[in-house]
């Protein structure tokens, strides 16, 4: 890509906010194009869980999870210390690795008629005239009428979230592993959330029998164990012995654990008097939900439907589509960052685990109360 262009519709990003954008965009026949920083698939930091309400926006954008040998979960298990406790989650989930997901959502919008760029970063963006100004990494240059931001936790400079309020000293880490054979089949149709000293993991299947590890520790936790992913799980391991028991005999399918620093936890965008209303933010640049909520896909899905539906409806009235957002997901925001705050203190993940054990319906109303309502979603996915 060389030059200059004027597109009248871009997304940067091919995440699920972006892909599902483009797909809503490019059914009602409008022109977009899509750019994403990375040149072929790749894996992302990520729980990997997907809600009945991410479930219902993928098959809205025809993503066929069975297809796709997306694993079932329909219990949720918590651990702490040498105890755990578990429930039926009040919906069947699914598990399926964000390395296959997005493709498929990025073909889904391929196949809608939506142009896609790969391997192109976004170096900066500014309003310009009536328009926004990309600046883009191969010495080209984009003029657009309405863009849509779905570069994840990335921020674009020009355009970056403010930190102000929320948790930002925490690192995320995912790896996937082949489990020893009992252990796959003691996790199976299980997801596992282990609460440990400076943060919390998350645990479970994805397709073909493979196991997704992602934690969000302290930067002072991994700072104090010599900030080594080896030195992290042994300490993680010899404070809750559910998790070594897990790991024994484990094969990890990476190199090395993905990682990303300084996740906004909490953050939930409200537009700056001068920003432009053909700015739409959408995904992680919009909201950041804590991740043992596992309902960070759905509020991106919700977020890239919704965002495309108010352009659609009201053109460049970015304002409406952020103001609904915030009204759709501040509940369920507030109440997850009240619990990620909680299980930060000792006294917190004892309290948490305690009330879990003797009412183990509690899981499933913190699970219920942290989603996107139905109500919600009924106006986008239809």
């Amino acid at each position: 890509m060389s030059g200059e262009r004027n597109e009248e519709i871009v997304i940067v990003g091919g995440g699920p906010a972006g892909a599902s954008a483009a797909c809503i965009l490019a059914d009602a026949g409008r022109s977009a194009l899509l750019i994403e920083r990375d040149p072929e698939p790749r894996h992302k930091v990520c729980g990997e869980f997907l809600s009945i309400e991410a479930q219902t926006y993928l098959a809205h954008l025809g993503i066929d999870l069975d297809r796709l040998r997306a694993s079932r979960i329909a219990r949720i298990r918590l651990a702490h210390g040498r105890h755990s406790t578990e429930a039926d989650l009040p919906f069947l989930s699914r598990g399926l690795s964000r390395k296959i997901l997005d493709e498929a959502l990025l073909q889904q919008a391929m196949s809608r008629g939506a142009e896609i760029l790969r391997g192109v970063t976004v170096k900066a963006i500014s309003p310009e005239g009536t328009g926004i100004h990309l600046d883009a990494d191969t010495h080209s240059e984009i003029q657009t009428e309405t863009l849509f931001l779905a570069s994840g936790k990335h921020d674009v400079r020009g355009a970056k979230r403010p930190a102000a309020g929320t948790m930002n000293d925490l690192i995320g880490f995912k790896g996937h592993y082949r489990l020893a054979q009992a252990q796959q089949i003691a996790l199976e149709g299980c997801v596992e959330v282990i609460l440990f000293t400076g943060g919390y993991a998350g645990l479970q299947l994805v397709e073909d029998g493979i196991a997704n590890l992602c934690l969000v520790v302290t930067r002072q936790c991994f700072d104090d164990i010599g900030k080594s992913w080896g030195g992290l799980l042994d300490r993680i391991a010899h404070e809750c012995p559910h998790l070594g028991e897990r790991m024994e005999g484990a094969e990890p399918l990476f190199e090395r654990p993905l990682s990303i620093f300084q996740i906004p936890y909490g953050y939930l965008h409200v537009p700056a008097p001068r920003e432009p209303q053909s700015l739409f933010r959408v995904g992680d640049q919009a909201a950041v939900i804590p991740s043992f909520t596992g309902d960070g896909m759905s509020i991106a899905l919700h977020s890239g439907c919704l965002a495309a539906s108010t352009f659609l409806a009201q053109g460049q009235a970015s304002s409406i589509f952020h103001r609904r957002l915030r009204e759709d997901i501040q509940r369920s925001l507030r109440l997850a960052s009240a619990l990620n705050t909680t299980v930060r203190y000792r006294l917190g993940r004892q309290a948490v685990f305690h009330l879990c054990r003797a009412w183990p319906a509690a899981m499933r109303h913190m699970t219920s109360l942290t989603r996107v309502q139905e109500t919600s979603m009924a106006l986008v996915a239809r």
